[in-house]
């Protein structure tokens, strides 16, 4: 290799890594900057996903790994009342927004705006902590159900039918969950159909194979708090 052709490939090279470090840079700078995301995974237990405690840790877990650990992470999931225990809303335990994906786009700026009509929550934005899309209606799997547990307005469901699965707690065929769908999509334009976090509830129970079923894999929203 004569002298020239030599500079001119390790210049090539030294480009080529340093594109590489700044694209690293990048990814790092949005994943610090995220504060909601689409978990990845869900528990692998269907809806049973260790109470409102276990969801949390699970939105920790995926935000750490993502480079994003340094926020305290909350799942966007309610719990109905129960043997003395009062309700929990999903929309009083994800702290104030604004809120913005991996990519940095905001999806709301307040808990008022997320709930409201003019929310900029859809399937291009409902990303995963990896920066991903999830796969909606009209992709091979549908995972367009997400996880939520909650009423349009955010709030719990009250006392009695069961919406969140035992609040959380259970995986087999006893109970139902309520879901949104991330891609605002559905079988029709109804509003439920539109909904990012009350659609339907799942049929057959709270297995994987339930919420597979009808178009989740068992994943959820979570949101920093602070």
């Amino acid at each position: 290799m004569n002298r020239i052709g030599g500079g001119c490939l390790l210049a090539a090279i030294g480009v080529l890594s340093l594109g590489s470090v700044t694209g690293a840079h990048a990814q790092q700078a949005g994943a610090a900057d995220m504060t909601f995301f689409v978990t990845s995974v869900g528990s692998g237990k269907g809806a049973d996903l260790g109470g409102l405690e276990g969801a949390d840790r699970h939105c920790q877990s995926l935000a750490e790994a993502a480079g994003a650990g340094g926020k305290t992470w909350r799942a966007y999931l309610s719990t109905q009342a129960t043997g003395g225990a009062q309700a929990i809303n999903a929309r009083d335990r994800i702290g104030r927004g604004p809120w913005q994906n991996a990519k940095g786009t905001v999806i709301a700026k307040d808990v008022a705006d997320l709930h409201g009509g003019s929310n900029n929550l859809t399937k291009q934005t409902a990303l995963t902590e990896k920066g991903e899309p999830v796969k909606g209606r009209g992709d091979s799997p549908n995972q367009h159900d997400i996880l939520t547990g909650t009423q349009a307005d955010g709030t719990a469901f009250p006392a009695g039918e069961d919406r969140t699965c035992g609040n959380w707690t259970r995986s087999g065929t006893e109970g139902a969950v309520m879901v949104g769908h991330h891609d605002r999509m559905g079988l029709d334009d109804s509003a439920a159909a539109k909904s990012w976090n009350a659609s339907h509830p799942s049929r057959g129970g709270c297995s994987q194979d339930a919420l597979r079923s009808t178009g989740g894999a068992g994943l959820f929203y979570c949101f920093a708090a602070n």
